[in-house]
């Protein structure tokens, strides 16, 4: 079954989130459309430019919504080339009989090296000291902090807080962890309340789902719970944050430092009022932007796409049995058996 395909990615974030061996896989099987636009598209716009196509792989800057999928008459499947699909109204999809997919997290080592990178930074004044000699001050030396020995607490322990624990842990530090449901824990991980895992770690690192139940979890109750020379990391979302408790918890002391690669912003990149403290470390979102978290995603949704051609439903699709148009097509290329008399 061969398939047209969409990719709604800018010419800027193109080469980043759908790398070319990943295009170069799909052009083997199949017809690929670029947005020929070079801005990011949204609702009937997006639905006139997929014209034609059954396919379509969505960035994280595209928002598909009801009005895309009212309007797209030919497509039969939004593949997101990530894990988070709050980008996507599952429903107005299922509505409409579209079928919506999801990638896997092959970012998990590149987000928690991030995330140990941060740790440093912050406990040695590496950008501080960098940002003063570039702009031709003297900066004070200073006293800086080991991170070996200290307390690193994780709030959600999916697959890349695993791997942040496993990493903290190689580097001496005592983990623990909040989650409702956090599995089989690791050898020497304790999971704690939320309320206590603020309270004792040096670094807290937020790392949870964003759903209703977890926006703003961070706030201002937890802020003044946080040891005054603690370290707040927001590698999630930045919903989870409410980002005036945080200015204030900084202005105040009540927390040492933040550093943050989410936050309120377009493409949730941190919002600049924070970004540009001195006490903060900020990053545009490139938490998952390392050729082998980039690559292996788009490569998985490559794979989603010749699973589809094969008639396949991939495991990570989320709204299977909503799949009218794609069943519809599956069975129209099927060959109908005749009988001879």
């Amino acid at each position: 079954m061969m398939f047209r395909i969409f990719l709604t990615h800018t010419p800027e974030t193109l080469p980043l989130l759908f790398p070319p061996r990943a295009r170069a896989e799909l052009a083997k099987h199949c017809e690929l459309v670029l947005n020929p636009t070079g801005g990011i598209l949204a609702g009937v716009d997006l639905a006139r430019a997929t014209a034609g196509c059954d396919l379509v792989i969505a960035d994280r800057q595209t928002a598909v919504d009801r009005h895309f999928f009212d309007a797209a008459t030919d497509v039969l499947a939004v593949m997101r080339c990530a894990v988070d699909i709050s980008t996507i109204d599952v429903d107005a999809a299922s509505a409409n009989g579209v079928l919506v997919t999801r990638s896997i997290p092959t970012f998990a080592t590149s987000v928690s090296e991030l995330a140990i990178g941060y740790m440093i930074d912050g406990a040695r004044g590496i950008s501080r000291s960098v940002s003063a000699y570039r702009t031709g001050q003297n900066p004070s030396p200073g006293m800086g902090q080991q991170i070996s020995g200290k307390t690193l607490g994780i709030c959600g322990f999916g697959v890349i807080g695993r791997q942040l624990a496993s990493l903290g842990q190689a580097l001496g530090m005592t983990v623990i962890i909040t989650d409702p449901a956090p599995g089989t824990l690791p050898v020497g991980i304790r999971n704690v309340a939320f309320d206590t895992l603020v309270a004792t770690s040096d670094f807290v690192v937020c790392l949870a789902p964003s759903t209703p139940q977890t926006a703003g979890m961070f706030g201002a109750g937890a802020f003044s719970r946080m040891k005054p020379d603690a370290m707040f990391i927001n590698l999630a979302r930045g919903e989870l944050v409410d980002e005036a408790a945080l200015e204030h918890a900084l202005d105040t002391r009540q927390i040492a430092c933040a550093a943050m690669d989410v936050g309120s912003a377009p493409d949730q990149r941190p919002a600049s009022a924070l970004a540009g403290r001195d006490d903060v470390i900020a990053t545009p979102h490139i938490g998952g932007q390392t050729p082998q978290a980039s690559e292996g995603q788009a490569m998985h949704i490559a794979s989603q796409v010749m699973q589809l051609a094969n008639r396949e439903i991939p495991r990570e699709a989320v709204n299977a049995a909503a799949a009218t148009r794609l069943q519809a097509r599956f069975a129209a290329a099927t060959p109908t058996s005749r009988s001879t008399t």
